[in-house]
């Protein structure tokens, strides 16, 4: 695992060619089919060498949500490990790796009243209102959640009409161990200012590689809301804003950038709160990060 920009992919093709290992992706964005650039996606040549299960698999006009990602998870470490090999998990989505590790909680499902008079509310006071009343009634939730994320604020507050509850006093699914031994790695770096300037570089040569065109193509498909979940993926969500003309070009491509950078603050801060974590520190300039991975790989697989 690792925060976004900081060479996951490379570190997965050199373990691949190392490790009796197979890809299985941990990215709520790659899920879905035809956001390639803005997702940075290994290319169809990496994924020709090494297969990643679990990426273009869902159409973005559908939802995908922690509890499927379990499901297919799950289903693809049975198929890896029955062939004699070892999952190899990858990715930046940390709420993904701890629900699959330790289950998700037990919350009521969704009702269709109770969203349609949030969402109406909604339409009436604005996202912001919805953060600031959300963090009345679950101040532990809204400091989670960004004020720009609808679906989760939507999610809060119907938990909390439907059960009296906030959502953040439920526990996890009872007691539950991942049927595996879990080694847990990630490339963390601890020079912030190297990790930005691979964010602002990647974003540039994402720009290059036609990244306007997939947004617009996305966008332009009939019943592509931007309120869908593909839609609201860092960067897109931004493509979307400029598209519609609410914002300039030089500001898309500034809010763009300092999103990725919010996304990997978050990214850090779910790291910090695991100590079972191997950090790899990638930015120090003389740690050859592929080679004391396989080792310590080898070591802890005992292989």
């Amino acid at each position: 695992m690792g925060p976004t920009a900081a060479g996951k992919t490379r570190l997965t093709l050199a373990l691949h060619a190392a490790l009796p290992v197979d890809v299985i992706s941990v990215d709520a964005a790659q899920v879905y089919r035809g956001l390639d650039v803005g997702t940075a996606k290994p290319t169809l040549e990496e994924r020709a060498r090494v297969p990643h299960r679990l990426i273009d698999i869902c159409d973005p006009a559908d939802s995908y949500s922690a509890a499927n990602f379990c499901v297919d998870a799950l289903a693809a470490m049975q198929e890896i490990t029955a062939a004699g090999r070892i999952p190899l998990l990858v990715g930046g989505t940390m709420f993904y790796f701890r629900a699959l590790e330790y289950g998700l909680p037990e919350l009521p499902g969704a009702d269709p009243a109770v969203r349609a008079d949030l969402l109406e509310e909604a339409t009436h006071r604005g996202w912001m209102a919805m953060h600031r009343k959300l963090a009345d009634r679950d101040p532990a939730r809204a400091a989670r959640i960004h004020p720009n994320d609808p679906q989760r604020i939507l999610r809060a507050l119907e938990i909390i009409a439907l059960t009296g509850r906030a959502a953040s006093s439920y526990g996890a699914r009872g007691p539950r161990r991942l049927p595996y031994d879990v080694v847990k790695l990630a490339l963390f770096p601890e020079d912030r200012g190297w990790l930005h300037a691979r964010i602002a570089e990647r974003f540039r040569n994402m720009l290059a590689e036609g990244f306007m065109d997939e947004a617009r193509a996305l966008f332009a498909r009939s019943g592509m809301s931007p309120d869908l979940p593909a839609m609201r993926t860092v960067g897109y969500r931004q493509a979307g804003l400029y598209l519609s003309g609410k914002i300039n070009y030089d500001h898309f491509i500034e809010q763009a950038v300092a999103a990725t950078r919010q996304l990997a603050k978050r990214q850090y801060t779910w790291m910090r709160a695991d100590t079972e974590i191997q950090r790899l520190d990638c930015s120090a300039p003389h740690l050859d990060v592929e080679s004391v991975a396989r080792k310590l790989l080898l070591t802890r697989l005992g292989i």
